[in-house]
């Protein structure tokens, strides 16, 4: 990865009359643009997400998406929905008067990077998408009910099903649904037990420092997605498989880790299957995290891929 680097500007931009996302800029002010999505939602963005693209080329543009990070009102779900945020990413990119930018996206980064660039194709230079994440319905049953990762974790899957009654462990997702939606104590408490879980998934082996991110946003990550996937954050998306055909000559580097709990490997298959342009990387005895060190240098590399392929387009 490259080394650290700080913001060269950073701002809050007003995006409707409750939301103010928090925006910043690293790297090459005259640079090829690429936007930085985080994943979640809610989970919003971190230093380490500068430092996959070389500074003196790539003009990094990262933001904290509704509810998330920076961006204020905090968890808030009022108004947070898919079509906000693809309204959101828009408004960023005349804001800063950008013609098309690359987009770099993990897990929900990749699910938001996809649907923005099926709706605004003519915008999109190309893509780097990790630990694809398309958002079916068989996506969020591997991960939030029995008989996908819980197989796997059960020790984990246990403990997230702990705060549940035994009613609400038929369906752990409507649960926490609804328990995630007063900002109560017990809110609160759930929310770090979903986040826990999530972490657990997240590594082929268990890493501190990614259960304490976890854990920091805890709160806005699992209010978010529940919100996301057992509300209504996603009403009206149309499915992203069957539209790839239109991206087909727009590239993307894909890189998922073979042992990917959190979203399943089949993806990042499908995705590719459907995507003629894309090129995809499995990373070996890895699972989901960036911060795994053999995802980190895919994305890496798969990123200098990008810039050639792209060469001195601004």
């Amino acid at each position: 990865m490259y080394p650290e680097i700080e913001p060269f500007q950073q701002c809050d931009l007003q995006v409707d009359e409750t939301h103010t996302v928090y925006i910043e800029e690293c790297g090459n002010p005259n640079g090829v643009p690429v936007l930085v999505l985080h994943g979640g939602p809610g989970g919003g963005c971190s230093p380490r997400l500068r430092r996959f693209f070389d500074p003196a080329y790539w003009r990094i543009i990262l933001f904290d998406q509704r509810g998330a990070g920076r961006s204020r009102p905090y968890a808030h779900l009022d108004g947070n929905n898919l079509a906000s945020l693809l309204g959101d990413i828009e408004k960023i990119r005349t804001h800063l008067s950008i013609d098309r930018w690359a987009l770099f996206g993990g897990s929900w980064g990749s699910t938001l990077a996809l649907h923005y660039a099926l709706a605004s194709s003519d915008a999109v230079l190309g893509m780097v998408l990790r630990g694809i994440f398309l958002a079916r319905d068989e996506d969020l049953d591997w991960l939030y009910r029995a008989g996908g990762a819980a197989a796997m974790k059960p020790d984990a899957w246990q403990a997230f099903l702990k705060p549940l009654s035994s009613s609400g462990r038929k369906d752990p997702l409507q649960a926490y649904y609804q328990e995630l939606l007063p900002d109560t104590e017990r809110a609160r408490l759930c929310a770090l037990a979903w986040s826990a879980w999530e972490a657990q998934c997240a590594t082929l082996t268990p890493d501190l420092a990614v259960e304490a991110g976890f854990a920091k946003a805890a709160w806005a990550l699992a209010r978010i997605e529940a919100h996301f996937f057992a509300g209504g954050g996603m009403a009206g998306a149309a499915p992203i498989l069957p539209r790839m055909d239109n991206l087909a000559d727009i590239p993307g580097y894909l890189v998922h880790g073979r042992y990917d709990l959190v979203c399943k490997p089949e993806q990042a298959w499908a995705l590719h299957q459907h995507w003629r342009s894309s090129e995809l990387t499995w990373v070996d005895a890895a699972g989901h995290s960036a911060m795994e060190p053999a995802i980190s240098t895919a994305l890496v590399e798969s990123v200098n891929a990008l810039r050639l392929r792209l060469g001195g387009v601004a």
